[in-house]
C-alpha cells in the first residue's frame, strides 16, 4: 500500500484522475448538506476515465464533510489498493463487495451511490416498497429494483446476487439495509440519489398521515416514467452540475484540494 502525504496526490495521479476525484469530492460534500450522511459510513465509487478496473472510494473513518480530492483511495475491482494517501485510514470491506460488484459487471456505470438514510430505510422496511405517489417517486417506477438483507455486506458471494438483483436497472432499494443508485457519472448519480430520498421523505410522511392515499392512473405513471427517461429529454443532473459546484464552493472549496 502507498502512503504518502496528501499534498502530493495531485502531481501522482493523471489529469482525468484528479478530475475525478474533484467531482467526487463534491459530491461527499453535498451528501450531509440534504441529510444523506451515516456518521463515517456509507460509501459513493466512481470509475476513473481511461484507466479500467480502477475506481476511487473514501477513506473509512473520515466524515464526509473531511472528504477533498488528494484523501480519495483508488483501488481496483479486485480490492487492491493501488493509492492510499492516507496514514490511518483503509477501506471499508462492506463499501467494497457493494461497489465492486456494480461496477465490475456494469462498465456503463460511472458512479455508485449507496445510503442509510433515514427515510431510505425506513421505505427499504415496508413490503410495498417505494409507491408511485408523488411526481419525484414516479421518476423510479420503469427502473426500480429490491435487493433482499443478507445481513452486512462483507461476503463476497453476495456480489453475484446483488448484480443479478441490480440488472440493467439504476436503482435499487436494499431492503431492510437503505438505497443504491448506478449512474454513468457523478453529476447524474447525485441527481439520482437527491430524488430518491426525497420520494422516501415524502412517502413516509403521506403515510404517516393515516388517511388514504390517492394514486395515479397506471396510464399517466408510465407517461411521467417515460418522460424521465434519459433519452427522452435530457439525462438529469447535468444542468443542475454546475450549480452544485457554485453553492459548495461559496461554502467551502476546501473539497478541491
Amino acid at each position: 500500500m502507498n502512503k504518502m502525504n496528501t499534498d502530493n496526490v495531485r502531481d501522482l495521479v493523471s489529469e482525468a484522475e484528479w478530475q475525478a476525484r474533484v467531482e467526487l469530492a463534491a459530491c461527499y460534500r453535498l451528501m450531509p448538506m440534504f441529510g444523506m450522511s451515516d456518521l463515517v459510513y456509507n460509501h459513493i465509487t466512481s470509475r476513473i476515465p481511461g484507466e479500467e478496473g480502477r475506481i476511487l472510494i473514501n477513506a473509512f473513518g473520515l466524515m464526509y464533510e473531511e472528504i477533498t480530492a488528494s484523501n480519495l483511495i483508488t483501488i481496483n475491482v479486485e480490492g487492491d489498493v493501488l493509492l492510499n494517501p492516507n496514514e490511518d485510514y483503509e477501506v471499508n470491506r462492506a463499501g467494497y463487495v457493494i461497489h465492486s460488484a456494480v461496477h465490475g459487471a456494469r462498465h456503463d456505470v460511472g458512479c455508485v451511490i449507496h445510503t442509510h438514510s433515514r427515510a431510505g430505510m425506513a421505505v427499504s422496511a415496508l413490503k410495498c416498497g417505494l409507491l408511485p405517489l408523488t411526481q419525484t417517486a414516479m421518476r423510479f417506477a420503469g427502473s426500480m429494483t429490491y435487493h433482499d438483507y443478507e445481513g452486512p455486506a462483507v461476503d463476497l458471494d453476495e456480489r453475484a446476487r446483488l448484480v443479478a438483483d441490480l440488472g440493467e436497472n439504476d436503482v435499487m432499494i436494499l431492503r431492510n439495509h437503505g438505497l443504491l443508485v448506478a449512474a454513468p457519472n457523478v453529476p447524474e448519480a447525485f441527481n439520482k440519489i437527491y430524488w430518491l430520498e426525497m420520494a422516501c421523505k415524502a412517502q413516509i410522511d403521506a403515510m404517516s398521515c393515516n388517511t388514504e392515499l390517492n394514486f395515479p392512473d397506471p396510464e399517466v405513471i408510465e407517461r411521467t416514467v417515460h418522460l424521465y427517461k434519459p433519452e427522452t429529454r435530457r439525462p438529469y443532473g447535468l444542468m443542475e452540475w454546475p450549480a452544485m459546484l457554485r453553492m459548495l464552493d461559496r461554502r467551502d472549496a476546501s473539497y478541491r484540494n
